[in-house]
């Protein structure tokens, strides 16, 4: 019983702050001026076009990935409305493929240097390949990889989720906003596949 409270608060949460960053973006693209990581940038990098597209890019179809996303781990959504679940798999693919593509590109000027960089590339070429083998693999109709590459591929996106619980409190640690940013650009996803093996494995999914 106390087992089932807590399996449906933690749902609760998790879809709340998934609901609550993906809308984050429109401050972005409602703000009347500069807002946020955008304050971190060299106004060389603010007035490059290309990134400019690449960064709204990135954070409005993430941000619909993220609202697309989580809905396609309910099993009654899949089993009811398997047409809907369809329907909002492309949704999410096309989204998580277009947002990780622009990170990557991101990933080059990130705020930190190479620590920085590496670390949003890296989660860039996880989101990538894990959200194209899932789509794959269900062409393939191998449901059993498919679910299990798609946990992958979710815990990459909720990067954007666990990136600002983290940030402020090594902020406040640390003491230093550059220092914060190099550490959170790992932190933010590398325990998020540490949680995806183990619920992978939990659910015991096939990804050979």
């Amino acid at each position: 019983m106390a087992q089932t409270v807590r399996n449906k608060v933690a749902w609760v949460v998790f879809v709340f702050l998934a609901i609550g960053i993906g809308f984050y973006p429109l401050i972005y693209l409602f703000a009347t001026e500069e807002f946020g990581l955008l304050l971190s940038k060299s106004n060389e990098v603010l007035s490059n076009e290309v990134w400019r597209i690449a960064f709204y890019g990135h954070i409005s179809f993430g941000g619909i990935a993220l609202l697309s996303g989580w809905s396609q781990f309910i099993k009654k959504l899949r089993a009811k409305h398997l047409n809907l679940h369809r329907n909002l798999g492309r949704v999410y693919v096309f989204s998580a493929l277009v947002s990780g593509l622009c990170g990557v590109y991101l990933g080059f000027f990130a705020t930190g240097g190479i620590i920085s960089s590496l670390g949003f590339i890296s989660l860039g070429v996880i989101w990538l390949f894990t959200t194209l083998r899932a789509y794959i693999a269900v062409k393939n109709k191998d449901l059993s990889l498919h679910q299990g590459l798609m946990i992958y591929s979710y815990a990459a996106c909720f990067a954007a989720v666990t990136l600002r619980i983290w940030l402020p409190f090594l902020t406040i640690i640390f003491g230093e906003f550059l220092l914060a940013y190099k550490i959170v650009a790992w932190l933010c996803w590398v325990p998020n596949m540490i949680f995806a093996q183990l619920w992978v494995r939990k659910k015991g999914l096939n990804l050979v």
